[in-house]
């Protein structure tokens, strides 16, 4: 009996010869470290910038808002004429879009303070054949062709393009030291405008500086340039420059 119960003894207390005698720590760190570590967050994907379209609109349609007449690049046909002219003030003549833009930029700036007005808007063929020649015969055709585009070669015969004065200097160069003509430079791209022969721009435009003249391009292109820097159209689209007319 003495046996027995020694037996039974051992084998409570656990003492068998494939039991490991060592005993395993509730709190070990290797184990509770590797269920804690937590995972690297993913680095979210940077979403692109979209790229803005420069294809979107024609350099060429006389119809598009995008067209770009210079003296190397003349309308076609030469003597186009746009047939969604609506008046504009004085008696002056916008394209529709044109027109609506004209119209919500000078009613900003009057309620700023600005007051602008249009001195000059669409031009027909014929005008600017009278105009051009006017030109030439005070100025000399040399003179004339850096002042008035040739028929056919004008902005002002898109509809798109627009003389604005204010401040006491009107189709001047003083316009730019003036109260509106600083507004016009700084704002007008918030409206689809932009100055369109800038300062320092002849050699690239064929026409000295204007800061009076401003052209409707829309306001995504005209806020992608003055974004990019970039001061004349030819710039922007990688055009040729226009310093002169060929041959």
């Amino acid at each position: 009996m003495l046996v027995v119960v020694v037996g039974l003894a051992v084998w409570l207390r656990g003492g068998g010869a494939d039991d490991d005698p060592t005993p395993t720590a509730v709190g070990d760190s290797t184990t509770t470290a590797a269920a804690v570590t937590p995972s690297p967050t993913p680095t979210p994907t940077p979403t692109p910038t979209p790229t803005f379209d420069r294809t979107q609109l024609s350099l060429i349609d006389p119809a598009s808002s995008w067209v770009v007449v210079n003296k190397a690049r003349p309308l076609s046909p030469i003597d186009w004429a746009p047939a969604d002219l609506v008046p504009f003030g004085n008696g002056y003549q916008l394209r529709a879009e044109a027109a609506q833009a004209m119209d919500a930029m000078i009613g900003v700036a009057a309620a700023q303070g600005i007051e602008l007005s249009v001195q000059s808007a669409y031009r027909s063929y014929d005008y600017q054949v009278s105009l051009f020649s006017a030109q030439v015969s005070r100025f000399g055709e040399d003179r004339a062709e850096i002042q008035v585009a040739r028929p056919g070669h004008s902005e002002h015969q898109t509809g798109l393009a627009a003389d604005v004065g204010g401040g006491g200097c009107d189709i001047e160069s003083c316009f730019a030291t003036t109260a509106e003509g600083q507004w016009v430079a700084a704002h007008a791209a918030e409206f689809g405008w932009l100055v369109r022969y800038p300062e320092g721009g002849q050699d690239v435009t064929g026409f000295k500086y204007e800061p009076w003249h401003i052209r409707y391009v829309g306001t995504p292109l005209a806020t992608e340039m003055q974004r990019t820097g970039a001061a004349t159209l030819e710039e922007f689209f990688g055009l040729p420059a226009a310093p002169g007319y060929p041959g």
